[in-house]
C-alpha cells in the first residue's frame, strides 16, 4: 500500500495545533492565587458609587474619611456634607442623567460633588483643570454639560469659551474652601491674593454660596439608577489620540475597588493614604479614594504636588500607604529620612508608567532601609477599565513583569488586529475581559466597536492597544505601545493629537511631536516644526507659535521645546517617519 508521506505530516500538524489549544491553561494565574490566599472570584454587590461609601460609613461612622490641610472629616460627616451638596445640586436644576462638569485638582469640593452627582443619579464629567480653553470647550460639548465645577484660577478660561458652550451654572470654588483658618490665612498671603476673578457672570455662584442652596430642600430626590448605570466620565486618548470620553459605571469603579483591596494588603480600616493622584485620573479616582473609601481608610488629599515634594509629604503626613508613577519614586530615593521613619508604610503602588526593575529594586531597598516591610507593587492597567486590573502580587516580583490579573479579570494574548489567540511566551495585544471595562466611549459607536470586542469565546473583551506575553506561570509582560504615546510623569500625551492643535497654526506645514528622555518626568513633549514654504523663521514667527501652543494645548502636554526643520524624515508610504525623528 502506498502511504501518503505529506499527507500523514499535515495529519500530524493539526493534531499538534489542536493539542496546543486544547490544553493551554486559560487561566495560568492561579497557580499565584493558590500559593498567595487570593480568591478566584468575589462578590460584587449591587451598589452605586454613593452606596458602597454610604456602606463603609454606617460601618466607620467616626473614622476620617479625609484630612485637608490638617482639617479632617470623619465618615459620617462626610455623608452629610455629600448629601447636602446633592440637594444644592438639586436646587439648581440638575436632573437624573445630566452631566455635570468636575474641572477640579484634588479638593475636597470636587469629590464630594462626585458622589452627591452619583446621589442623584447625575453624571460626573471629569476633565484636568489645566485644560486649554480648546480643550474645556470640546469636554463641555462632547458631554453637553450645562454645570461645571471648577476653581477659581480656572473662571478666566471659562469666561472666555462660555458663549460657544451655554452653561446654565458655573460654581467656583478656592483651595481654601475647606481649609482651617489658620490655613486660610497663609493660603491667602501665599497665592489666594495672587488669584483675581473678574468680570463675573450672573450664573456664577461661589461652592459656599451653592451649599447654602440646599437649606430650603426638604427632600433629597435618591436617585434609582443601578450599579450598571453610567456614573462617570474620563478623558483619554482611546485609539485614534482624539479625546474620547470613557463611559465608566458604579460597578466599574467598584470592581476595581475590591479587586485592589484584594490583592494590596495595606487597604485596612483606620489606615491613611497620600491621595496625590488627580482626580480627574482613574489612577486617583478609582484607587487614591474610591478604593481607600470602600477600605475605611483615611486619604491625604493633595491638590497639588511636584516629584520634588513627595519625600517632604511622607514626612510631613507618615501615611501608611502610597501610590504614584516611577517619576515620584525616583524623586523618593533622592531623599534622606531618619532610621525607622518609614516603618508605618504597609503598602506601596506604583502605576501609570513602567516601572523598571532595576528602579523596582532600588525602592524596594530604600523602604527597608528605613523600616519598611511592605515592597512595592506593580498595577497595569488603562482608563478604559478605570485603573489598575493587574498587578505584582507581594513577594512574586519577576523583572519586567506586570503581575497577574486580579480576580475576575481574564488576560489573553492575541495577534494585532484579530481576535486570534497567540500562547505563553510569544509577543501580542493585550486584551482585557473584566467587570471594571468601560461601558464604552461616549458618542462614538464606531471607535467603542474598535476597543470592544466579542470574541469567539462569546466575551466581550477590551483591545487594549499594549503589546506583550503571559508565561506558563500567568504571569504577564508589557512590552510596548501599539498607540504612540508620551507618557510623562504619569499622564498620557497623545502626540497626534497635538500636531493636529499645532498644524491649525497658519504659518505650520507640518510637525511630528516625540518623547524626549528627562531625569523626572521619564519623557516630555518636544515638537519639531515644518513652517509653510512663504515664511523664514525669525523670532516674532517663534514667539507667535510658542504663544498659540500655550493658549490651545495644556499644560501638560505642552512641548518643552521646539526645533524647525526645512523638511521631516518620511516613510516609504509618505507618512512623517517619527521613529526616525525620535
Amino acid at each position: 500500500m502506498k502511504v501518503n508521506i505529506k499527507n500523514i505530516k499535515d495529519t500530524i500538524k493539526h493534531s499538534a495545533n489542536q493539542f496546543h489549544y486544547e490544553h493551554f491553561d486559560s487561566t495560568p494565574w492561579y497557580k499565584h492565587y493558590e500559593k498567595l490566599n487570593i480568591p478566584k472570584n468575589l462578590v460584587y454587590p449591587k451598589l452605586t458609587l454613593y452606596e458602597m461609601l454610604e456602606d463603609t460609613a454606617l460601618k466607620y461612622p467616626s473614622y476620617y474619611a479625609y484630612e485637608y490641610f490638617g482639617k479632617y472629616c470623619t465618615y459620617q460627616e462626610f455623608i452629610e456634607k455629600i448629601k447636602r451638596c446633592a440637594k444644592s445640586f438639586q436646587k439648581i436644576g440638575v436632573k437624573e442623567n445630566d452631566k455635570v462638569t468636575i474641572c477640579m485638582p484634588n479638593v475636597p469640593e470636587g469629590i464630594i460633588a462626585v458622589y452627591a452627582l452619583n446621589l442623584i443619579g447625575a453624571v460626573a464629567n471629569m476633565t484636568h483643570p489645566l485644560s486649554s480653553e480648546t480643550e474645556l470647550e470640546f469636554y463641555l460639548k462632547k458631554a453637553k454639560s450645562k454645570y461645571i465645577l471648577t476653581m477659581d484660577f480656572v473662571y478666566e478660561k471659562i469666561s472666555n469659551i462660555e458663549n460657544k458652550v451655554n452653561l446654565n451654572k458655573v460654581i467656583l470654588t478656592k483651595a481654601s474652601d475647606s481649609m482651617n483658618l489658620i490655613t486660610t490665612a497663609g493660603y491667602f498671603i501665599t497665592s489666594g491674593r495672587k488669584i483675581k476673578v473678574k468680570n463675573k457672570k450672573s450664573n456664577v455662584i461661589s461652592w459656599k454660596n451653592f451649599i447654602y442652596e440646599s437649606r430650603d430642600v426638604i427632600e433629597l430626590k435618591k436617585s434609582n439608577k443601578n450599579d450598571e448605570d453610567l456614573a462617570v466620565i474620563l478623558y483619554s486618548g482611546g485609539t485614534t489620540g482624539t479625546p474620547k470620553g470613557i463611559m465608566l459605571s458604579s460597578k466599574s469603579f467598584n470592581a476595581i475597588a475590591l479587586q485592589n483591596r484584594t490583592m494590596c494588603s495595606g487597604t485596612d480600616p483606620g489606615k491613611s493614604i497620600l491621595s496625590i493622584m488627580p482626580i480627574f485620573h482613574g489612577f486617583g479616582l478609582g484607587i487614591c479614594f474610591h478604593t481607600a473609601f470602600t477600605a475605611g481608610m483615611k486619604t491625604i488629599i493633595i491638590p497639588k504636588f511636584s516629584a520634588s515634594s513627595f519625600a517632604k509629604l511622607i514626612k510631613t503626613y507618615k501615611p501608611n500607604f502610597i501610590a504614584g508613577v516611577p517619576t515620584l519614586y525616583e524623586a523618593l530615593l533622592q531623599n534622606e529620612f531618619k532610621e525607622g521613619a518609614l516603618e508605618g508604610i504597609t503598602a506601596a503602588v506604583c502605576g501609570g508608567d513602567t516601572l523598571t526593575p532595576e528602579l523596582q529594586k532600588r525602592v524596594n531597598e530604600f523602604l527597608k532601609k528605613y523600616g519598611s516591610k511592605t515592597e512595592i507593587q506593580v498595577g497595569w492597567g488603562m482608563t478604559e477599565c478605570v485603573a489598575s486590573t493587574i498587578a505584582t502580587p507581594i513577594g512574586n516580583f519577576i523583572p519586567g513583569s506586570i503581575g497577574v490579573p486580579a480576580p475576575d479579570n481574564f488576560v489573553k494574548i492575541v495577534k494585532p488586529g484579530t481576535t486570534e489567540n497567540i500562547y505563553y511566551d510569544q509577543d501580542g495585544e493585550i486584551c482585557l475581559h473584566s467587570p471594571a471595562v468601560m461601558l464604552g466611549y461616549l458618542d462614538d459607536k464606531e471607535e467603542t466597536k474598535t476597543q470592544l470586542k466579542k470574541h469567539e469565546d462569546g466575551k466581550i473583551w477590551l483591545h487594549t492597544g499594549d503589546v506583550g506575553s503571559i508565561d506558563k506561570t500567568g504571569m504577564i509582560f508589557f512590552k510596548s505601545r501599539l498607540k504612540r504615546i508620551i507618557i510623562s510623569s504619569g499622564y498620557n500625551i497623545y502626540p497626534n493629537y497635538v500636531e493636529a492643535i499645532i498644524n491649525k497654526h497658519p504659518k505650520v506645514l507640518t510637525s511630528i511631536v516625540v518623547g524626549a528622555p528627562h531625569p523626572y518626568k521619564g519623557e516630555v513633549a518636544k515638537a519639531y516644526i515644518v513652517l509653510k514654504p512663504q515664511y523664514t523663521l525669525n523670532k516674532e514667527i517663534d514667539e507667535d507659535i510658542n504663544l498659540y501652543c500655550k493658549h490651545n494645548i495644556a499644560k501638560y502636554s505642552l512641548p518643552v521645546s521646539i526645533e524647525y526643520r526645512e523638511t521631516l524624515p518620511m516613510t516609504k508610504v509618505g507618512k512623517i517617519d517619527y521613529r526616525q525623528v525620535k
